[in-house]
């Protein structure tokens, strides 16, 4: 008989997890429950950190000023500064937010480190750590990126290597010790830990690659150029000339969704297989989909339907019963 959901977990962990997650959430529901509740946790805890960093309503200055507050209570409690912080986010955030699932997350954000504070252990150390990670990229975002309404590019590609790895990259290496430390059996023995999170970080990289290349259009609006190669005064001359670079990215892209296939048919467990598939399935299929489409409709962004997720649900059930039929499917959605 399972252990039952925590109150933080049935609380948090459900609909308002649901709500800022979107497709993730089906990753999360479908892991095992050993690992559910510390993976759901450090999801939100991140989801909360973005919506800080993204709240262009709100000056840079005082965005960073809270995350470094923000990352500050993650590694340590500190009631007075937890009550300063409350009351910024209360009166700066929450009505700057259009999403109301994310206005609900600014008004509960106590909440998830209340949650926090009910981990202990190598799990907490893992979950506060690749939160420092996470802030620290979302730090350098704004830095980068001050939404000050001039276009600014990336320099060179190890910023973009290092921004990929930062903010999704270090997940899968997060993902893969929380597996370790808390379902040893549910990765395959024949091979490494250290193997298994550098493939994991492969395929972090690669799914935020694809947020990269899906949102070039609306990013560029935004005053965020992320492929380097080129001057801002170059890319607001002609935002087209990003298109070979464009290009560049999606065959890295590439590459780094083969790391993650590789990670998935080492998974050793059944329902972990079938969970950590899904974005990399879903990840194929957006990038065959973007692949295929015109320079002006990818300034629209592209999405798959949700006809084509339930499709994919659907035969990854029946593919994640073996390494054979993941690999099989993932070709299939590639092509």
């Amino acid at each position: 008989m399972s252990e039952p959901e925590s109150h933080h977990e049935r609380e948090l962990g459900g609909q308002l997890l649901a709500s800022v997650s979107r497709s993730f959430y089906l990753t999360l529901k479908a892991l095992p429950k050993e690992l559910r509740e510390p993976l759901s946790l450090a999801y939100l805890l991140a989801r909360t950190a973005d919506t800080i960093a993204d709240t262009a309503a709100v000056p840079a200055e005082l965005r960073l000023s809270c995350l470094s507050q923000y990352h500050e209570l993650i590694q340590q409690p500190d009631a007075s500064q937890q009550q300063a912080l409350a009351e910024i986010i209360a009166r700066d955030f929450v009505q700057n937010q259009s999403d109301e699932a994310e206005r609900r997350l600014m008004q509960r954000f106590e909440e998830g480190l209340s949650w926090l504070r009910t981990m202990q252990g190598a799990s907490l150390k893992a979950i506060q750590q690749v939160l420092e990670r996470i802030i620290h990229g979302q730090t350098l975002d704004i830095q980068r990126f001050p939404s000050d309404g001039t276009l600014r590019c990336l320099q060179n590609a190890d910023e973009l290597d290092e921004y990929t790895w930062l903010v999704a990259g270090c997940v899968g290496e997060f993902w893969t010790e929380m597996c370790a430390l808390e379902k040893p059996s549910s990765l395959d023995p024949a091979v490494t830990v250290a193997q298994m999170k550098s493939w994991g970080a492969g395929l972090g990289k690669g799914l935020q690659l694809i947020n990269i290349l899906r949102d070039i259009g609306e990013d560029l609006g935004d005053g965020r150029c992320y492929l380097p190669g080129h001057s801002s005064d170059q890319v607001q001359a002609n935002p087209r000339i990003l298109q070979p670079t464009w290009n560049q990215w999606l065959v890295k892209c590439r590459e780094h969704l083969e790391c993650g296939l590789h990670y998935v048919q080492h998974v050793a467990d059944g329902k972990l297989r079938y969970a950590t598939a899904l974005p990399l399935l879903l990840g194929a299929k957006t990038l065959t989909r973007m692949q295929s489409s015109s320079w002006e409709d990818l300034q629209k962004g592209i999405k798959i339907s949700r006809l084509d997720v339930a499709m994919i649900l659907a035969e990854a059930a029946i593919a994640c019963r073996s390494p054979e039929g993941v690999a099989k499917l993932f070709k299939r959605l590639s092509q």
